[in-house]
């Protein structure tokens, strides 16, 4: 099957409309329609119901790592049980991802990125040391205009990537320093005994960083001339003011450390009568330190003004970006994959079903691909290997009239010939199989 570097296997369109654009094909007979429609029904209440057992294993094993459980436990869990259930929680967490269409974002990919700014201009440092497991799934990489300020405060047309679902989790390591904070000894807020899960939209690709917690930020160089010079500027007049100042107290030093005759050695121009006036001395003191410390304070408050205006940035990419965090991201994350899943076999299986030919896996993933692209100008990277699995997974009986149910073996719905050519059920068979796995999925004495 051929890759595509700039195409996804996400399908941009819900279940009833992919439903619905086979119908309008027009490609299956008038009589067969409500039949599809009905397979289609009861296929997807099956694969509700299947991902709902993987949605509540996903919830036992996390419940030790919820940060927002508010339930007790009967028994404490030892260091091998929640290492297991750990690993559970990963393993589970990557495979709904990929069911969803999520793609992996590398260690590499994430550390590239952080070393360039789309729409936050700020100097990022992060410590991937600090976590024990890090996982980022993302989906929709595209691209996006918006309006931002210039370097001359007028608004400018800016492209950006951005991806449309960014999934993340992270466990921090047993260490102090695992917050984000930029001040040294300040108390973590994140627990290493716990999961930590998100769920964002719209995050501009190379802002990724700032989803993680312990992401320390600082002002650009930019930024820094835009305090530095001004300050340069402001500092020149205020140093010719206080020369004067600063003469006068050298003076003072060296009159009470070597003697008056130092002063005159040295010709500073303090007069000596001046030296030995202390009131003079301290009023000079005092006038030096007053300027000083005003300007310092003007420019320590531009600076944290700059920060405070950073800060809420980055707050609201992620309070207005979130969609779900900790166990609320699973119920989201389980209905993706539930769609994604049930998207992917509706399209194979009706365009097995409409084919006039029999078709390999390889000709049945270019004919989606092509079909998508020309129908509905989107471009996929259709995952022909995951329905085909998931077909040949769908295995039930089909029992007549005259039939024992006993004596007869299950079939799947998709089957391959000898010539590795994919086969599929007839509709009425096709319903009446994944029927009776539905009426079979519950067996009591």
């Amino acid at each position: 099957m051929a890759v595509y570097q700039d195409r996804e296997a996400f399908i941009p369109y819900s279940r009833k409309d992919i439903i619905e654009l086979c119908i309008k094909d027009g490609k299956l007979p008038e009589g067969s329609l409500q039949k599809f429609r009905d397979f289609c029904s009861i296929l997807l209440a099956y694969y509700h119901f299947k991902l709902h057992k993987t949605l509540e294993i996903l919830k036992e094993n996390y419940a030790p790592f919820n940060p927002d459980a508010n339930t007790k436990y009967i028994a404490s869990h030892s260091e091998s049980q929640l290492t297991m259930m750990k690993t559970k929680v990963v393993q589970s967490f990557e495979k709904i991802l990929e069911q969803g269409n999520f793609f992996p974002i590398s260690r590499a990919s994430l550390e590239r990125a952080f070393q360039q700014t789309s729409l936050i201009e700020l100097k990022t440092e992060l410590n991937f040391d600090d976590f024990e497991e890090i996982i980022c799934y993302c989906r929709g990489d595209i691209y996006k205009t918006i309006k931002v300020k210039n370097f001359f405060f007028r608004k400018i047309e800016k492209k950006i990537d951005i991806f449309e679902r960014v999934a993340l989790l992270i466990k921090c390591q047993n260490t102090e320093d695992t917050d984000g904070s930029e001040n040294e000894g300040e108390e973590s807020h994140l627990s290493p005994k716990k999961i930590y899960i998100s769920l964002y939209k719209n995050i501009p690709k190379n802002d990724i960083e700032f989803l993680f917690p312990n992401v320390k930020v600082s002002m650009t160089l930019k930024d820094r001339l835009i305090l530095v010079v001004p300050a340069i500027g402001a500092a020149v007049p205020i140093v010719l003011r206080i020369v004067p100042q600063l003469l006068l107290i050298i003076g003072v030093i060296v009159f009470l450390v070597f003697g008056p005759s130092y002063v005159e050695k040295l010709n500073l121009r303090a007069n000596p009568e001046d030296v030995r006036n202390m009131t003079g001395v301290l009023l000079a003191s005092s006038s030096l330190l007053i300027t000083l410390g005003g300007f310092c304070f003007k420019q320590y408050s531009k600076y944290k003004t700059k920060q405070i205006k950073f800060q809420k940035q980055v707050t609201d990419t992620l309070f207005f970006n979130n969609i779900a965090n900790n166990a609320g991201v699973f119920q989201t994350l389980i209905d993706d994959a539930e769609e994604e899943e049930c998207k992917e076999i509706i399209l194979v299986y009706y365009h097995l079903l409409a084919s006039n030919t029999y078709l390999t896996p390889e000709q049945l993933d270019k004919k989606i691909e092509a079909w998508m692209e020309q129908n509905f100008d989107t471009k996929i990277d259709f995952d022909i290997n995951g329905p085909l699995n998931n077909l040949t997974k769908i295995q039930g009986k089909i029992v007549r009239d005259d039939e024992d149910e006993d004596e007869i073996s299950d079939i799947p719905l998709l089957t391959y010939d000898e010539n590795g050519c994919c086969r599929v059920l007839p509709l009425d068979d096709a319903k009446q199989l994944i029927d009776y796995i539905w009426d079979n999925a519950f067996h009591y004495a």
